[in-house]
This record gives C-alpha cells, sequence and structure tokens, in this order.
C-alpha cells in the first residue's frame, strides 16, 4: 500500500515538475518575462524568416546596381529554385541567436522599466514611446554582431561555415567595427519602431477593450491591436533598414549614416529608401503582433500584469 501511494507521489511529481508554468513558478518576474519573450521570439523567427531573407536580398539588388533585377514573387522563386525550398530559412540560425535571446532581453527589459522604476501600469503615449525604445536600444546594441551576421547570410553574397565562424571572420578582418557596424542606423531603425509600435499598440488595446466580451477573443485582439501598430511603426522606419542593409553588407563603401543615406537618395531617389518596404512591413508586423499576443498569453498564464 505504501508503495503505492510513493509511486502515486513520484508520479504526481513528474507530472508538476513536466509542467513549464509551473516550473516557471519560482523564477523571479523579470526573469520570466525573459523566458516568455524568447519563445515568442522563437516562434515568430521560425515563421517569418523568408519573409526578410527576400527582403534583404531585393534590398542587395539595389546596392550591386545589376540590370536584371527581379521582383519579390519571381525572387522567392528564384531562391526556390536555386536553393531548394529551405534556401528561404537561410539565415535562420544568426537569426535565432539574435532573436531569441534579444527578443528575451527586450521583454525583459520593458517589463523592468514598466514595475520597478516607472511605477506604472497606464502609460502616456510619451512615455510608451521612450519605455519602447529604451528597451530595444538595449537588446539592438547587445545582438548586433549576430544581426550583421544574419544580414551578410541573407544576402547571398558572403560564405562563412557558421555563425561563430563568420563572428570570427569578421572581427579578424574588420575588427570590432566590422561586427557593430550600421550600430547607428540599426538604432535609428529599432528604437523608434519599438516606441512607436508600444505607443500604437497600447492605445489600440485600450479603445477596443471595451468591445471584448468573451476573454477567449483576448488573444484575436492583442493580434488585431499588433497589426496596425506594426504597419505604422514599419512605415516610419523603413529607411533607415535599408541604409542598415547597405552598411552591413558593404562596410568599406558605406561606413557613415549620413553619406550612406545621401548615396542612396543620389543613386535611387526617394524609391530608394522604401525598397523592400513591403515584405519588411510584412515581417515585422506579424513578427510583433505575434511576439506580443504570445507573450502576453504566456505571462497572463504565470500571473504576471504585462
Amino acid at each position: 500500500m505504501r508503495g503505492t501511494c510513493n509511486a502515486g507521489m513520484m508520479a504526481g511529481e513528474s507530472l508538476v515538475s513536466s509542467n513549464p508554468v509551473t516550473a516557471l513558478s519560482h523564477m523571479h518576474p523579470v526573469l520570466k518575462a525573459f523566458v516568455c519573450g524568447s519563445l515568442s521570439g522563437t516562434c515568430s523567427t521560425l515563421l517569418f524568416q523568408p519573409l526578410d531573407l527576400v527582403k534583404t536580398r531585393l534590398q542587395t539588388q539595389q546596392i550591386a546596381s545589376t540590370g536584371n533585377r527581379v521582383g519579390t514573387l519571381n525572387l522567392f522563386l528564384k531562391v526556390i529554385r536555386n536553393e531548394n525550398l529551405l534556401g528561404l530559412w537561410k539565415g535562420a540560425s544568426p537569426s535565432f541567436m539574435r532573436c531569441i535571446p534579444g527578443v528575451g532581453l527586450y521583454f525583459s527589459t520593458l517589463y523592468f522599466l514598466k514595475q520597478y522604476v516607472l511605477l506604472e501600469q497606464e502609460l502616456s503615449p510619451l512615455k510608451s514611446v521612450f519605455l519602447g525604445a529604451g528597451s530595444r536600444t538595449v537588446a539592438g546594441v547587445c545582438m548586433l554582431p549576430f544581426t550583421v551576421v544574419k544580414t551578410r547570410y541573407e544576402s547571398g553574397k558572403y560564405r562563412y561555415s557558421g555563425v561563430f565562424g563568420a563572428l570570427g571572420n569578421i572581427y579578424r578582418t574588420e575588427g570590432t567595427r566590422g561586427l557593430f557596424s550600421g550600430l547607428a542606423a540599426t538604432l535609428l531603425r529599432d528604437a523608434p519602431f519599438s516606441g512607436i509600435y508600444l505607443m500604437f499598440y497600447t492605445k489600440a488595446k485600450r479603445f477596443a477593450q471595451p468591445y471584448i466580451i468573451d476573454s477567449t477573443f483576448t488573444p484575436l485582439l492583442n493580434f488585431s491591436c499588433g497589426v496596425v501598430a506594426g504597419i505604422l511603426a514599419s512605415v516610419t522606419t523603413q529607411p533607415a533598414d535599408v541604409i542598415k542593409t547597405h552598411m552591413q553588407l558593404f562596410p568599406k563603401k558605406y561606413c557613415l549614416t549620413g553619406q550612406t543615406a545621401h548615396l542612396i537618395y543620389q543613386n535611387h531617389g526617394l524609391f530608394g529608401f522604401f525598397r523592400g518596404g513591403i515584405l519588411r512591413a510584412l515581417r515585422r508586423t506579424l513578427m510583433a503582433a505575434m511576439a506580443w499576443t504570445v507573450y502576453e498569453q504566456m505571462m497572463d498564464k504565470m500571473g504576471l500584469k504585462s
């Protein structure tokens, strides 16, 4: 009888320990936010990596100034034809190494600043902008070397043996400056994007909340608000993304942000700043919407206010 009871207790303990929410219950809230953010970043990166690859290839065509440019759909088909279907996920390794800890770092910084620094649940639009921009700046600076490797992988212009091999190669040939090439342009793109996104996202949620009667529709509400916020933020920050890509692919030619912007305008006009904009807007919007939806659902299950 006692053996049966002990076996039952052990089985119960095994079930409890296998539940990820229970396993995370004793963590510090900031660490929980990091884990939730990392998991949400994993889902969104895996799904939308092909959009980022094709966007980078479109911008690479512009940089190379080749006469035989192809459109978005044809570029998708060309990648599949020449590199097979999995070619659309080229650059996924550095994307994961950047996004999994990067998104976790963003959300944990966001949670820390909101709960322990600002000490506010309802943020004003201006505070939302500063909170989102500040959190993204921390994550962006820490993860920038992986962003450089990811951009080069996706361009198809570089052949590296692996992510860490690429980091070593860039450091040996270009030094620390190469690992952080495009830093200013990246921050000019990511910090405003996150600030504007968080402002529109919180405002849209606050506006739509009274119309939600059944809580089962909350994830759909979060995702819809994320889509609206993502489109507005993507359009605003697209020029900085083009500048960043130029600087990270050809750092010797495009070494200063202002000089790069001038050359893009000189060679391609205003349209040059929006090359690949539709794909980026689609990817960033869907990624951000999914990341926030998954993050908020997980935080809710842990009993934390996101």
